[in-house]
């Protein structure tokens, strides 16, 4: 097969104390952590379409990337090129899982039968390095945004085509995902939503919305699909309304329309940040609701409005974040999948190296220190204490629901010098930083 990075040797661990810059200082992906080694307990994805499709261009200039396969002109030998760099870059990075979007794989032909015979040629040859590898697909996803087809959206779109087209392309998608093993199909709705009511029936888009996802859940139980199917919550950008803004909103659409036992929600950092949340907010909304798959793990600027998507390395963030993994009891089909490109002007291919160990180093750090703060529960401990007047008492009688309106009416009247405790905010985080800086 074709090497790409030539000059680049697999990357090892070398520990904290390394100036290599091509050396994981934290992540050492063997190393043995609770009866698993890092790597299974952190399964790190490639994302196919920033990795191996981005160009660098944005709406202000032209693409600035360094990519072989860039200059090949046959799409499909492109494919195949984009195919041998993705395997060869998850070796070296040691990385067990990729991702991707239908039309990242392989090119739109003129009809929807060509195209799909052109992705089923590619996934031959993917299913063919993944036997070669031992690598395995996280999860796959229809692009339903960036053909002009979609301009009104897919499954929210005024044309019943669109919709039908839409669910011909998501049925094809889930084929291909459940062929290659992977362990989830997540839906990203960037055009599920609108611009401006002045031309838009809310009301039938969401029905229709709920009615293509059902439609999804169907199909899973029909072709014996035994992956996360998975929501994606993003608010904006580039539909200005989105119908799945965030996770609290995207669980209780599924709740109304009665799916949220067939969905789970994949959870973006920049896309947490974008609705106003941190991401520790999305992830443990998800998780206390029994409804976090996976995670898209990226970083963004927050003096910028839009999806800047950058690597993650913000080891407070990752802390944070894998904090409420550990407390999920893990990722288990899930996984730190980075959805995060280079940023334009670092455009040569050895870029792709350095971006993604700083990102795994950066998770793996807030990995061992997650795992200490939970060992010593010294979080939890605080809460427990905060929260113990509902263990006893009036609390307990609040909880167990044996009360009422007159009863707590009756209480109050009785015990109304009441005494409020500290909430210490400052010395908790004062406490976070103690960790990450010292263990």
């Amino acid at each position: 097969m074709k090497q790409f990075f030539e000059s680049i040797s697999k990357i090892k661990y070398e520990g904290p104390s390394s100036t290599n810059p091509f050396s994981f200082k934290y992540y050492n992906p063997d190393e043995m952590i609770n009866g698993k080694t890092m790597k299974e307990h952190l399964r790190f994805a490639l994302t196919y379409w920033h990795t191996l499709c981005g160009t660098g261009g944005d709406p202000f200039g032209d693409g600035t990337m360094q990519r072989p396969w860039f200059d090949m002109a046959d799409p499909m030998e492109q494919a195949k090129a984009k195919v041998d760099a993705c395997f060869e870059l998850m070796e070296k990075l040691d990385i067990d899982y990729f991702t991707f979007h239908d039309r990242d794989v392989s090119p739109e032909g003129k009809t929807l039968a060509e195209t799909n015979a052109m992705l089923d040629e590619v996934v031959d040859y993917i299913e063919k390095r993944m036997k070669e590898t031992g690598k395995k697909l996280l999860w796959g996803t229809a692009c339903l945004f960036k053909h002009p087809r979609f301009m009104h959206g897919a499954a929210t779109s005024c044309e019943a085509d669109v919709f039908a087209y839409a669910a011909a392309q998501v049925k094809k998608a889930m084929d291909v995902t459940k062929r290659l093993g992977g362990e989830n199909y997540v839906f990203w709705g960037g055009r599920e939503g609108y611009e401006t009511l002045l031309n838009t029936d809310m009301k039938l888009e969401e029905e229709n919305f709920a009615r293509f996802l059902k439609m999804a859940a169907d199909y899973k139980k029909k072709i014996a699909f035994t992956g996360e199917l998975l929501i994606e919550p993003k608010p904006k950008e580039p539909t200005k309304h989105q119908y799945d803004t965030d996770a609290a909103t995207v669980l209780g659409f599924l709740r109304k329309y009665g799916l949220e036992k067939e969905f789970k929600l994949n959870i973006e950092a920049n896309h947490a940040t974008l609705a106003g949340h941190t991401f520790q907010h999305e992830i443990h909304l998800a998780r206390i609701n029994g409804a976090l798959g996976s995670i898209d793990a990226n970083i963004g600027d927050p003096n910028l409005g839009w999806d800047t998507d950058q690597f993650p390395t913000n080891i407070y963030d990752t802390t944070l974040v894998m904090y409420e993994v550990i407390k999920n009891g893990g990722l288990h089909k899930g996984g730190l999948n980075f959805d995060a490109k280079p940023r334009r002007a670092s455009f040569e291919p050895e870029d792709i190296f350095l971006s993604y160990i700083a990102g795994m180093d950066t998770f793996a750090k807030g990995f061992k220190v997650a795992l200490k703060l939970i060992e010593d529960g010294v979080l939890e401990k605080f809460v427990e204490e905060r929260y113990s007047s509902y263990k006893q008492g009036i609390g307990k009688e609040i909880v167990s629901g044996n009360v009422d309106f007159e009863a707590l009416e009756k209480y109050a009247l009785e015990n109304d010098q009441i005494k409020v405790k500290s909430g210490r905010q400052e010395m908790l985080e004062s406490i976070l930083n103690q960790y990450i800086l010292s263990k």
